[in-house]
């Protein structure tokens, strides 16, 4: 919030008194320390000299970039940033020409960028095998009350969290997650169309059938007008977060400072998020977009364990903690029911196959760091057959701060593979459970291999030093970056 009032303050953030100018690469190189500090982002040159106190990341994060081309590196640590909205004051100009890291091949990048808006995959993109074999392919079909989108994936194993689906004002989106890679049909239909969307998915062929309700019952001549990024295949990271509108149906109280946000998806949207992955939420604050992320949830956990869960595909749970002086999360408790928010799809790189042949799985988390681990849990006790044990280890400060305690407790109950542990940095003296903060000596009493050659998965999330304290303890004690999945968003 300082940052934002800073950049309304009509303060000359630039030191260029208004005037935008084109940057040189050896006038950008000059621009490398703290007190005076010029990053390149796709293009744009900005002077990030004022907001050095004001980057969560601290003031190291920025030098890294300082004086050269900071695209790769923003991809990497947080893509999902409007740094357009966050740094508009602070805009010097444009790249006269190429940055200093930009790439040497930089006209077969232009030219890989045309063939993929013309639906084609560059051939050295393509891993041993040709762009016919692998890419995703459409076609479309009518009858006089419906439409139908065929797209023929090419993997046998498509399952409908691989799919993404939105109709919104006549343009339909449907992407395919191919691994690391989506396929794109994007189109401005010719006409209307009402109700919710229906999509069917044969996973042993990998077809996929998208099917609209015409509002009309006429015959359309075609399809409609391809958007720009129609009948692509990329990788994911290159292309950027699509986000709907959703609908607050319910907020409740979990702790004295913890809500779950029920969010209802719009009818015309199929998005089922992986266990393991998050979703960012956008909202305008003070006239600018602010982004974070959250890991969704369960409404409640699986007690009933004899079935995988099957929760309504419709909505989209989240646990948040609302922070006093948090500028995001006190708008999001001021939100009313019927309000709406932006969703993003999902990301993240966690793969539920880690979990499907383990047999040890031990969670730790701190605080909401828990929230990951809910739908691991269910994925684990419901769908995983050589399962032996799953134990969650649960730090919190004290034990008002302890989410779904009870929850957690019964399930312990219920199922004998299953034990939680509490850990109060901060208790009362009438605590009689484990005290303290993650250690060494906490791990290795608690991180215990059912027997000696048995396969581990461990997945740790919390606040950042939390989850870097806790991989090198874990390492320390002899486990492998393979055992070893840390939440990171």
């Amino acid at each position: 919030m300082d940052w934002i009032r800073l950049t309304k303050s009509g303060k000359d953030l630039t030191g260029l008194k208004g005037r935008l100018t084109e940057v040189t690469e050896d006038e950008l190189a000059k621009h490398n320390k703290k007190e005076d500090c010029w990053i390149c982002i796709r293009g744009f040159v900005y002077n990030v000299t004022p907001y050095m106190e004001y980057h969560p990341g601290g003031e190291d994060e920025l030098m890294k970039a300082a004086g050269t081309d900071g695209t790769d590196l923003f991809d990497q640590v947080h893509r999902w940033v409007n740094y357009e909205s966050m740094l508009k004051e602070c805009l010097v100009g444009r790249m006269a020409v190429k940055p200093i890291s930009a790439p040497k091949e930089i006209s077969s990048t232009l030219s890989e960028e045309k063939k993929q808006l013309n639906g084609m995959l560059p051939e050295k993109k393509i891993l041993g095998a040709s762009a016919k074999d692998l890419t995703p392919s459409y076609d479309w079909f009518q009858t006089d009350s419906l439409i139908t989108i065929v797209i023929y994936t090419k993997q046998k194993d498509m399952n409908a969290e691989l799919v993404i689906v939105d109709c919104q004002d006549k343009q339909l989106r449907g992407e395919i997650i191919v691994d690391d890679h989506s396929y794109l049909v994007e189109i401005g239909l010719d006409h209307a169309v009402q109700g919710d969307v229906a999509v069917n998915i044969a996973e042993k062929i990998g077809k996929v059938e998208i099917t609209l309700k015409k509002k009309d019952n006429i015959h359309w001549k075609m399809l409609g007008q391809h958007l720009e990024s129609h009948n692509t295949f990329i990788k994911r990271t290159d292309r950027g977060l699509f986000y709907r509108k959703c609908k607050l149906i319910s907020k409740t109280e979990v702790t004295h400072d913890t809500k779950l946000l029920c969010l209802m998806l719009p009818e015309s949207t199929h998005l089922h998020v992986p266990t393991g992955q998050h979703v960012y939420l956008k909202q305008i604050i003070a006239g600018t977009e602010v982004v974070k992320p959250y890991t969704p949830v369960l409404p409640f956990l699986p007690l009933d364990l004899k079935e995988p869960s099957r929760h309504d595909g419709a909505y989209i749970y989240l646990m948040i903690k609302i922070y006093s002086c948090g500028l995001f999360t006190q708008a999001l408790d001021h939100l009313q029911i019927g309000d709406y928010i932006s969703v993003s799809n999902p990301e993240g790189n966690f793969k539920k196959s880690q979990v499907q042949t383990s047999e040890d799985l031990f969670l730790l988390a701190a605080g909401t760091g828990f929230t990951p681990m809910v739908k691991l849990l269910s994925c684990a006790l419901t769908e995983v057959s050589c399962l032996r044990t799953v134990k969650l280890i649960f730090f919190n400060k004290t034990e008002d701060d302890i989410l779904w305690r009870n929850q957690l407790e019964q399930l312990a109950l219920k199922d004998e593979r299953f034990e939680v542990q509490f850990v109060l940095s901060q208790p009362t003296k009438d605590w009689v459970g484990k005290q303290g903060k993650i250690s060494l000596s906490l791990l290795s009493e608690f991180v215990k291999r059912s027997k000696k050659d048995s396969k581990v998965l461990i997945c740790i999330c919390g606040p950042t030093p939390f989850t870097e304290q806790g991989v090198q303890y874990l390492k320390d004690l002899g486990y492998s970056q393979e055992e070893i999945h840390a939440f990171t968003a």
